[in-house]
Protein backbone atom coordinates (compact mmCIF):
# COMPACT_ATOMS: atom_id res chain seq x y z
CA UNK A 1 0.00 0.00 0.00
CA UNK A 2 1.65 3.61 -1.12
CA UNK A 3 -0.03 6.60 0.26
CA UNK A 4 0.61 9.14 -2.59
CA UNK A 5 -1.06 11.77 -3.80
CA UNK A 6 -1.01 12.35 -7.54
CA UNK A 7 -3.72 14.01 -10.01
CA UNK A 8 -5.32 12.97 -13.21
CA UNK A 9 -4.29 14.10 -16.61
CA UNK A 10 -5.70 16.64 -18.28
CA UNK A 11 -5.38 15.15 -21.32
CA UNK A 12 -7.66 12.26 -19.76
CA UNK A 13 -10.25 14.44 -18.31
CA UNK A 14 -11.01 16.16 -21.72
CA UNK A 15 -11.30 13.26 -23.38
CA UNK A 16 -13.81 11.82 -21.16
CA UNK A 17 -15.86 15.67 -20.86
CA UNK A 18 -15.85 15.25 -24.88
CA UNK A 19 -17.15 12.00 -24.79
CA UNK A 20 -20.46 12.91 -22.54
CA UNK A 21 -21.81 15.88 -24.40
CA UNK A 22 -24.27 13.98 -26.68
CA UNK A 23 -26.43 15.80 -28.59
CA UNK A 24 -29.73 14.76 -27.58
CA UNK A 25 -33.01 14.94 -30.16
CA UNK A 26 -34.70 17.79 -28.42
CA UNK A 27 -31.03 20.04 -28.00
CA UNK A 28 -27.33 19.84 -27.99
CA UNK A 29 -27.30 18.55 -24.04
CA UNK A 30 -25.08 20.01 -21.50
CA UNK A 31 -22.33 17.34 -20.55
CA UNK A 32 -24.59 15.05 -18.70
CA UNK A 33 -22.14 15.07 -15.75
CA UNK A 34 -21.29 18.58 -15.85
CA UNK A 35 -20.43 18.96 -12.03
CA UNK A 36 -18.01 16.13 -11.81
CA UNK A 37 -16.65 16.71 -15.06
CA UNK A 38 -16.05 20.67 -14.61
CA UNK A 39 -14.71 19.26 -11.24
CA UNK A 40 -11.97 17.17 -13.50
CA UNK A 41 -10.15 19.46 -15.21
CA UNK A 42 -9.50 21.35 -12.13
CA UNK A 43 -9.38 18.79 -9.44
CA UNK A 44 -8.24 15.35 -9.23
CA UNK A 45 -11.14 12.53 -9.48
CA UNK A 46 -10.49 11.13 -5.81
CA UNK A 47 -11.05 15.00 -4.33
CA UNK A 48 -14.25 15.73 -6.18
CA UNK A 49 -17.36 16.46 -3.88
CA UNK A 50 -20.83 15.65 -5.28
CA UNK A 51 -22.02 18.67 -6.89
CA UNK A 52 -24.98 21.25 -4.96
CA UNK A 53 -28.69 20.16 -6.38
CA UNK A 54 -27.33 16.34 -7.11
CA UNK A 55 -29.76 13.79 -5.41
CA UNK A 56 -30.58 13.61 -1.99
CA UNK A 57 -26.74 13.05 -0.82
CA UNK A 58 -26.32 17.07 -1.67
CA UNK A 59 -29.17 18.32 1.00
CA UNK A 60 -27.42 20.20 4.16
CA UNK A 61 -24.07 19.75 4.31
CA UNK A 62 -24.07 17.77 0.90
CA UNK A 63 -21.13 14.90 0.28
CA UNK A 64 -17.43 15.66 0.51
CA UNK A 65 -15.94 11.95 1.40
CA UNK A 66 -12.39 12.32 1.86
CA UNK A 67 -11.89 14.80 -0.38
CA UNK A 68 -10.01 16.90 2.91
CA UNK A 69 -7.75 14.16 3.14
CA UNK A 70 -3.73 15.35 3.91
CA UNK A 71 -1.41 13.78 1.99
CA UNK A 72 -0.69 11.09 4.72
CA UNK A 73 -4.15 9.39 4.12
CA UNK A 74 -4.40 8.96 0.51
CA UNK A 75 -3.77 5.70 -0.13
CA UNK A 76 -3.22 3.14 -3.22
CA UNK A 77 -4.32 0.07 -2.68
CA UNK A 78 -3.90 -3.36 -4.39
CA UNK A 79 -5.23 -6.05 -2.34
CA UNK A 80 -7.56 -6.51 0.11
CA UNK A 81 -4.91 -6.07 3.06
CA UNK A 82 -4.49 -2.96 1.71
CA UNK A 83 -7.75 -1.63 1.64
CA UNK A 84 -8.45 -2.81 5.03
CA UNK A 85 -5.61 -1.65 6.30
CA UNK A 86 -6.01 1.99 4.92
CA UNK A 87 -9.59 1.70 6.61
CA UNK A 88 -8.17 1.01 9.87
CA UNK A 89 -4.84 3.26 9.85
CA UNK A 90 -7.48 6.54 8.89
CA UNK A 91 -10.25 5.69 10.85
CA UNK A 92 -12.87 8.03 10.35
CA UNK A 93 -10.60 11.26 9.12
CA UNK A 94 -11.22 11.88 5.49
CA UNK A 95 -9.53 9.70 3.19
CA UNK A 96 -8.77 9.06 0.03
CA UNK A 97 -9.03 5.00 -1.34
CA UNK A 98 -7.49 4.67 -4.95
CA UNK A 99 -8.30 0.82 -5.79
CA UNK A 100 -5.75 -0.53 -8.48
CA UNK A 101 -6.40 -3.62 -10.33
CA UNK A 102 -8.47 -6.30 -8.90
CA UNK A 103 -9.51 -6.63 -5.07
CA UNK A 104 -10.24 -10.52 -4.61
CA UNK A 105 -12.52 -10.58 -1.07
CA UNK A 106 -12.16 -14.64 -0.59
CA UNK A 107 -8.56 -14.40 0.11
CA UNK A 108 -6.44 -15.53 2.99
CA UNK A 109 -4.58 -13.41 4.85
CA UNK A 110 -1.11 -14.23 2.66
CA UNK A 111 -3.77 -13.50 0.08
CA UNK A 112 -4.46 -17.24 -0.90
CA UNK A 113 -7.49 -18.34 -2.27
CA UNK A 114 -10.37 -19.43 -0.20
CA UNK A 115 -13.00 -21.80 -1.56
CA UNK A 116 -16.30 -22.72 -0.24
CA UNK A 117 -14.75 -25.66 1.29
CA UNK A 118 -12.23 -23.77 3.27
CA UNK A 119 -14.80 -21.96 5.02
CA UNK A 120 -17.07 -25.42 5.11
CA UNK A 121 -14.13 -26.94 6.83
CA UNK A 122 -14.10 -27.96 10.38
CA UNK A 123 -17.93 -27.03 10.93
CA UNK A 124 -19.41 -29.60 9.90
CA UNK A 125 -21.45 -28.77 7.31
CA UNK A 126 -22.27 -30.71 3.66
CA UNK A 127 -24.62 -29.66 1.10
CA UNK A 128 -25.60 -32.87 0.19
CA UNK A 129 -26.43 -34.04 3.71
CA UNK A 130 -28.25 -30.25 4.31
CA UNK A 131 -30.47 -31.14 1.06
CA UNK A 132 -31.34 -34.95 2.48
CA UNK A 133 -31.88 -33.57 5.97
CA UNK A 134 -34.37 -30.86 4.61
CA UNK A 135 -35.67 -32.34 1.84
CA UNK A 136 -39.73 -30.97 2.00
CA UNK A 137 -40.99 -34.80 0.66
CA UNK A 138 -39.21 -35.70 4.58
CA UNK A 139 -38.84 -32.37 6.57
CA UNK A 140 -42.08 -30.50 5.37
CA UNK A 141 -42.85 -27.52 4.73
CA UNK A 142 -44.39 -25.95 7.81
CA UNK A 143 -40.90 -24.67 9.51
CA UNK A 144 -37.70 -23.30 8.77
CA UNK A 145 -34.74 -25.65 9.00
CA UNK A 146 -33.47 -26.40 12.19
CA UNK A 147 -30.70 -28.95 13.57
CA UNK A 148 -27.11 -29.88 13.25
CA UNK A 149 -26.80 -29.74 9.84
CA UNK A 150 -28.86 -26.06 10.21
CA UNK A 151 -26.49 -24.94 12.90
CA UNK A 152 -22.69 -25.79 10.61
CA UNK A 153 -24.53 -23.84 7.60
CA UNK A 154 -24.61 -21.19 10.18
CA UNK A 155 -21.02 -21.39 11.53
CA UNK A 156 -19.39 -21.75 7.79
CA UNK A 157 -21.56 -18.78 6.68
CA UNK A 158 -20.26 -16.66 9.60
CA UNK A 159 -16.57 -17.90 8.33
CA UNK A 160 -17.39 -16.49 4.93
CA UNK A 161 -18.58 -13.33 6.16
CA UNK A 162 -15.74 -12.41 8.33
CA UNK A 163 -13.83 -12.58 5.51
CA UNK A 164 -15.68 -10.84 2.78
CA UNK A 165 -18.15 -8.33 4.61
CA UNK A 166 -15.85 -5.03 4.94
CA UNK A 167 -17.37 -1.97 6.40
CA UNK A 168 -16.39 1.85 4.86
CA UNK A 169 -15.86 3.67 7.30
CA UNK A 170 -17.22 7.77 7.91
CA UNK A 171 -15.17 10.66 5.80
CA UNK A 172 -14.73 8.04 2.66
CA UNK A 173 -13.82 8.26 -0.88
CA UNK A 174 -12.84 4.92 -2.74
CA UNK A 175 -12.59 5.50 -6.25
CA UNK A 176 -11.38 2.89 -9.08
CA UNK A 177 -7.71 4.32 -10.00
CA UNK A 178 -8.95 3.03 -13.53
CA UNK A 179 -11.65 2.51 -15.26
CA UNK A 180 -10.41 -1.27 -14.87
CA UNK A 181 -10.47 -1.34 -11.19
CA UNK A 182 -12.79 -3.77 -9.20
CA UNK A 183 -13.78 -6.03 -6.44
CA UNK A 184 -14.86 -9.23 -6.38
CA UNK A 185 -16.68 -11.22 -3.78
CA UNK A 186 -17.06 -8.40 -1.35
CA UNK A 187 -19.98 -7.81 0.54
CA UNK A 188 -19.39 -4.02 1.33
CA UNK A 189 -21.31 -2.12 3.69
CA UNK A 190 -21.51 1.43 4.32
CA UNK A 191 -22.56 0.53 8.15
CA UNK A 192 -23.74 3.86 10.28
CA UNK A 193 -21.25 5.65 8.58
CA UNK A 194 -21.81 9.88 7.01
CA UNK A 195 -20.55 11.40 3.83
CA UNK A 196 -19.25 8.40 1.86
CA UNK A 197 -18.04 8.48 -1.85
CA UNK A 198 -17.81 5.31 -3.60
CA UNK A 199 -17.40 6.18 -7.74
CA UNK A 200 -15.12 4.92 -10.92
CA UNK A 201 -15.29 0.99 -9.54
CA UNK A 202 -16.82 -2.40 -10.67
CA UNK A 203 -18.55 -4.56 -7.68
CA UNK A 204 -19.04 -8.14 -9.01
CA UNK A 205 -20.00 -11.36 -7.98
CA UNK A 206 -20.59 -10.97 -3.78
CA UNK A 207 -21.58 -15.10 -3.97
CA UNK A 208 -22.93 -16.13 -0.90
CA UNK A 209 -21.59 -20.43 -0.17
CA UNK A 210 -24.07 -21.07 1.99
CA UNK A 211 -27.48 -19.94 0.89
CA UNK A 212 -30.03 -20.62 3.66
CA UNK A 213 -33.39 -22.84 2.59
CA UNK A 214 -36.70 -21.33 3.85
CA UNK A 215 -39.86 -23.86 3.23
CA UNK A 216 -42.24 -21.11 4.48
CA UNK A 217 -40.87 -18.51 2.15
CA UNK A 218 -43.78 -18.32 -0.75
CA UNK A 219 -45.78 -21.54 -2.03
CA UNK A 220 -43.15 -23.76 -3.19
CA UNK A 221 -40.21 -22.39 -0.41
CA UNK A 222 -36.67 -20.31 -1.57
CA UNK A 223 -33.26 -20.28 -1.02
CA UNK A 224 -32.14 -17.21 0.52
CA UNK A 225 -29.08 -15.76 0.44
CA UNK A 226 -26.67 -13.27 2.35
CA UNK A 227 -25.09 -10.82 0.68
CA UNK A 228 -25.51 -7.24 -1.20
CA UNK A 229 -22.58 -5.82 -3.84
CA UNK A 230 -22.77 -2.48 -1.43
CA UNK A 231 -25.45 -2.45 1.37
CA UNK A 232 -26.37 1.58 2.69
CA UNK A 233 -27.48 0.24 6.27
CA UNK A 234 -27.75 1.45 10.14
CA UNK A 235 -28.69 5.32 9.46
CA UNK A 236 -25.97 5.67 7.52
CA UNK A 237 -26.15 9.39 5.70
CA UNK A 238 -24.94 11.44 2.68
CA UNK A 239 -23.80 8.60 0.31
CA UNK A 240 -22.65 9.31 -3.05
CA UNK A 241 -22.42 6.16 -5.49
CA UNK A 242 -21.52 7.67 -9.01
CA UNK A 243 -20.07 5.67 -12.18
CA UNK A 244 -19.75 2.50 -10.45
CA UNK A 245 -20.63 -0.56 -12.10
CA UNK A 246 -22.40 -3.73 -10.07
CA UNK A 247 -22.84 -7.20 -11.99
CA UNK A 248 -22.67 -10.67 -10.54
CA UNK A 249 -21.20 -11.41 -14.08
CA UNK A 250 -19.51 -14.09 -14.37
CA UNK A 251 -21.58 -15.85 -11.69
CA UNK A 252 -24.66 -15.75 -12.66
CA UNK A 253 -27.72 -16.90 -10.63
CA UNK A 254 -28.98 -18.51 -14.11
CA UNK A 255 -26.12 -20.91 -13.87
CA UNK A 256 -26.68 -22.39 -10.53
CA UNK A 257 -28.73 -25.55 -9.73
CA UNK A 258 -32.09 -26.42 -8.77
CA UNK A 259 -32.61 -27.62 -5.29
CA UNK A 260 -36.01 -29.14 -4.24
CA UNK A 261 -36.88 -27.37 -7.57
CA UNK A 262 -36.09 -24.02 -6.77
CA UNK A 263 -33.35 -22.05 -7.49
CA UNK A 264 -30.29 -22.11 -5.70
CA UNK A 265 -29.81 -18.45 -5.66
CA UNK A 266 -26.40 -17.24 -4.27
CA UNK A 267 -26.46 -13.15 -4.77
CA UNK A 268 -29.00 -10.61 -2.83
CA UNK A 269 -28.77 -7.30 -3.94
CA UNK A 270 -26.80 -5.02 -5.31
CA UNK A 271 -27.19 -1.80 -3.78
CA UNK A 272 -29.84 -1.53 -0.71
CA UNK A 273 -30.74 0.96 1.26
CA UNK A 274 -32.37 -0.52 4.83
CA UNK A 275 -32.46 0.41 8.81
CA UNK A 276 -32.98 3.80 8.54
CA UNK A 277 -30.33 5.69 6.04
CA UNK A 278 -30.81 8.44 4.45
CA UNK A 279 -29.74 10.96 1.49
CA UNK A 280 -28.16 8.99 -0.99
CA UNK A 281 -27.57 9.74 -4.56
CA UNK A 282 -26.82 7.18 -6.95
CA UNK A 283 -25.92 8.42 -10.46
CA UNK A 284 -24.06 7.34 -14.07
CA UNK A 285 -23.81 3.54 -12.64
CA UNK A 286 -24.16 0.69 -14.87
CA UNK A 287 -26.03 -2.63 -13.46
CA UNK A 288 -26.42 -5.54 -14.93
CA UNK A 289 -26.89 -9.07 -14.85
CA UNK A 290 -28.51 -9.21 -11.32
CA UNK A 291 -31.74 -10.02 -10.11
CA UNK A 292 -32.66 -8.31 -6.86
CA UNK A 293 -31.04 -5.19 -7.31
CA UNK A 294 -32.05 -2.28 -5.81
CA UNK A 295 -33.88 -2.38 -2.60
CA UNK A 296 -34.80 0.60 -0.81
CA UNK A 297 -36.19 0.12 2.94
CA UNK A 298 -35.87 -2.98 5.35
CA UNK A 299 -39.31 -3.95 6.30
CA UNK A 300 -43.23 -3.07 6.60
CA UNK A 301 -42.47 -2.58 10.05
CA UNK A 302 -41.87 0.88 10.99
CA UNK A 303 -39.68 -0.37 14.22
CA UNK A 304 -36.23 0.15 11.57
CA UNK A 305 -36.13 3.57 11.59
CA UNK A 306 -37.18 3.80 8.14
CA UNK A 307 -40.14 6.69 8.33
CA UNK A 308 -38.92 9.82 7.46
CA UNK A 309 -35.54 8.06 6.18
CA UNK A 310 -34.79 6.31 2.92
CA UNK A 311 -34.47 9.54 0.94
CA UNK A 312 -33.25 8.55 -2.47
CA UNK A 313 -31.96 9.93 -5.62
CA UNK A 314 -31.53 7.31 -8.83
CA UNK A 315 -30.42 9.55 -12.18
CA UNK A 316 -28.85 8.70 -14.94
CA UNK A 317 -28.22 4.57 -14.77
CA UNK A 318 -27.84 2.22 -16.79
CA UNK A 319 -29.84 -1.32 -15.74
CA UNK A 320 -30.29 -4.30 -18.52
CA UNK A 321 -31.09 -7.35 -17.85
CA UNK A 322 -32.16 -6.76 -14.32
CA UNK A 323 -35.11 -8.91 -13.08
CA UNK A 324 -36.34 -6.95 -10.34
CA UNK A 325 -35.98 -4.13 -7.89
CA UNK A 326 -35.21 -1.25 -10.11
CA UNK A 327 -35.82 0.11 -7.07
CA UNK A 328 -38.48 -1.56 -4.46
CA UNK A 329 -39.41 1.26 -2.51
CA UNK A 330 -40.79 0.86 1.15
CA UNK A 331 -41.73 4.31 3.06
CA UNK A 332 -38.86 6.44 1.13
CA UNK A 333 -39.21 9.10 -0.74
CA UNK A 334 -37.10 7.95 -4.03
CA UNK A 335 -36.94 10.50 -6.91
CA UNK A 336 -36.28 8.03 -10.27
CA UNK A 337 -35.36 10.30 -13.64
CA UNK A 338 -33.12 9.94 -16.62
CA UNK A 339 -32.63 6.25 -16.24
CA UNK A 340 -32.12 3.72 -19.31
CA UNK A 341 -33.63 0.57 -18.89
CA UNK A 342 -32.79 -2.25 -21.24
CA UNK A 343 -33.76 -5.93 -21.15
CA UNK A 344 -32.39 -8.76 -24.14
CA UNK A 345 -34.72 -10.74 -25.88
CA UNK A 346 -32.16 -13.25 -24.09
CA UNK A 347 -31.90 -12.11 -21.10
CA UNK A 348 -30.24 -14.38 -19.23
CA UNK A 349 -32.21 -13.25 -15.75
CA UNK A 350 -35.87 -13.60 -16.43
CA UNK A 351 -37.39 -9.99 -16.23
CA UNK A 352 -40.66 -9.29 -13.48
CA UNK A 353 -40.79 -5.57 -12.83
CA UNK A 354 -39.06 -2.44 -12.94
CA UNK A 355 -40.27 -0.24 -10.15
CA UNK A 356 -41.85 -1.57 -7.07
CA UNK A 357 -43.91 0.01 -5.31
CA UNK A 358 -43.92 -1.52 -1.59
CA UNK A 359 -45.44 -0.59 1.81
CA UNK A 360 -46.11 3.26 2.22
CA UNK A 361 -44.00 3.85 -0.66
CA UNK A 362 -43.31 7.80 -2.35
CA UNK A 363 -41.67 6.71 -5.80
CA UNK A 364 -41.72 9.78 -8.60
CA UNK A 365 -40.42 8.56 -11.75
CA UNK A 366 -39.70 10.54 -14.31
CA UNK A 367 -38.60 11.00 -17.88
CA UNK A 368 -37.00 7.32 -17.83
CA UNK A 369 -36.28 5.11 -21.21
CA UNK A 370 -37.26 1.39 -21.13
CA UNK A 371 -36.34 -0.32 -24.05
CA UNK A 372 -37.69 -3.96 -24.29
CA UNK A 373 -38.47 -7.08 -26.22
CA UNK A 374 -41.50 -8.72 -27.43
CA UNK A 375 -43.62 -10.24 -24.61
CA UNK A 376 -42.72 -7.05 -21.58
CA UNK A 377 -44.90 -4.72 -22.42
CA UNK A 378 -45.19 -1.12 -20.29
CA UNK A 379 -48.23 -2.97 -17.72
CA UNK A 380 -44.90 -4.97 -16.85
CA UNK A 381 -42.81 -2.09 -15.59
CA UNK A 382 -44.45 -1.78 -12.29
CA UNK A 383 -45.17 -3.78 -9.39
CA UNK A 384 -47.30 -3.52 -6.36
CA UNK A 385 -45.78 -4.72 -3.12
CA UNK A 386 -48.57 -2.98 -0.75
CA UNK A 387 -47.89 0.27 -2.33
CA UNK A 388 -50.98 2.76 -2.78
CA UNK A 389 -49.65 4.99 -4.92
CA UNK A 390 -46.74 5.99 -7.23
CA UNK A 391 -45.91 8.98 -9.67
CA UNK A 392 -44.91 8.71 -13.22
CA UNK A 393 -44.11 11.43 -15.59
CA UNK A 394 -42.83 11.49 -19.36
CA UNK A 395 -41.10 8.15 -19.54
CA UNK A 396 -40.80 6.37 -22.65
CA UNK A 397 -41.15 3.17 -23.89
CA UNK A 398 -39.17 1.75 -26.57
CA UNK A 399 -39.04 5.24 -27.30
CA UNK A 400 -42.56 6.13 -27.60
CA UNK A 401 -44.06 8.51 -24.43
CA UNK A 402 -46.33 6.51 -22.31
CA UNK A 403 -48.04 6.59 -19.09
CA UNK A 404 -46.97 4.22 -17.04
CA UNK A 405 -48.68 3.94 -14.29
CA UNK A 406 -52.54 4.14 -16.49
CA UNK A 407 -51.04 0.93 -18.15
CA UNK A 408 -50.27 -0.50 -15.47
CA UNK A 409 -53.82 0.05 -13.77
CA UNK A 410 -55.55 -1.23 -17.25
CA UNK A 411 -54.11 -4.75 -16.54
CA UNK A 412 -53.90 -4.33 -12.77
CA UNK A 413 -57.28 -6.00 -10.78
CA UNK A 414 -59.22 -3.35 -9.13
CA UNK A 415 -57.67 -3.67 -5.75
CA UNK A 416 -54.05 -3.27 -7.04
CA UNK A 417 -54.44 0.24 -8.44
CA UNK A 418 -52.18 2.52 -7.65
CA UNK A 419 -53.10 6.08 -7.39
CA UNK A 420 -50.67 8.99 -8.48
CA UNK A 421 -48.52 10.14 -5.52
CA UNK A 422 -49.25 13.84 -5.01
CA UNK A 423 -47.52 14.18 -1.28
CA UNK A 424 -44.07 15.79 -2.66
CA UNK A 425 -42.22 16.72 -5.69
CA UNK A 426 -38.72 16.63 -6.21
CA UNK A 427 -36.24 18.70 -5.89
CA UNK A 428 -32.20 18.66 -5.64
CA UNK A 429 -32.11 17.63 -9.37
CA UNK A 430 -29.61 18.50 -12.25
CA UNK A 431 -31.10 18.67 -15.81
CA UNK A 432 -34.08 16.09 -16.52
CA UNK A 433 -33.71 15.16 -20.33
CA UNK A 434 -36.10 14.07 -22.44
CA UNK A 435 -36.80 10.64 -22.06
CA UNK A 436 -36.22 9.89 -25.86
CA UNK A 437 -32.99 11.52 -25.69
CA UNK A 438 -32.20 9.00 -22.58
CA UNK A 439 -30.71 5.67 -24.47
CA UNK A 440 -28.18 7.93 -26.44
CA UNK A 441 -27.04 10.31 -24.02
CA UNK A 442 -26.32 7.44 -21.34
CA UNK A 443 -24.41 5.35 -24.47
CA UNK A 444 -20.93 5.63 -23.35
CA UNK A 445 -21.27 7.47 -20.30
CA UNK A 446 -22.04 5.49 -17.63
CA UNK A 447 -19.64 2.94 -15.16
CA UNK A 448 -16.51 3.44 -14.94
CA UNK A 449 -14.71 5.64 -17.33
CA UNK A 450 -12.16 7.80 -15.49
CA UNK A 451 -8.79 7.45 -14.51
CA UNK A 452 -7.14 8.84 -11.19
CA UNK A 453 -4.06 10.24 -10.05
CA UNK A 454 -1.67 7.77 -8.07
CA UNK A 455 1.26 5.38 -9.02
CA UNK A 456 0.47 1.55 -10.06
Amino acid sequence: MRKRSAYMSLSAALAVAGALIIPTQAEAAPNPAAGPIAQTVQTPLERQVLGENNGWASEGTGTTGGSAATDAHVYDVHSKAEMLAAFADAGTQPKIVRVYGTIIANTAPDETPLTCADYAAGTGYSLEQYLQDFDPATYGRSQEPAGPQEDARRLAAAKQAKTIRWDIPSNTTIVGATPDSSITGAAMRINGATNVIVRNLTLQDSADCFPAWDPTDGAEGNWNSEYDLLQVINKATHVWIDHAAFTDAPNLDSSQPLYFNRPYQVHDGAVDVTNGSDLVTMSYNRFSDHDKLLLIGSTDSATRGDPGKLRVTIHHNVFENVGQRAPRVRFGQVDVYNNHYKVAADSPIPYEYSLGAGFSSHLYAEANAFTLPDGITAADIIGRYKGTQITTVGNAVNGKITDIRAEYNAAAAPADQLAEDTSWTPAFRTQVHPAQAVPALLKDSTGPIFTAGGNS
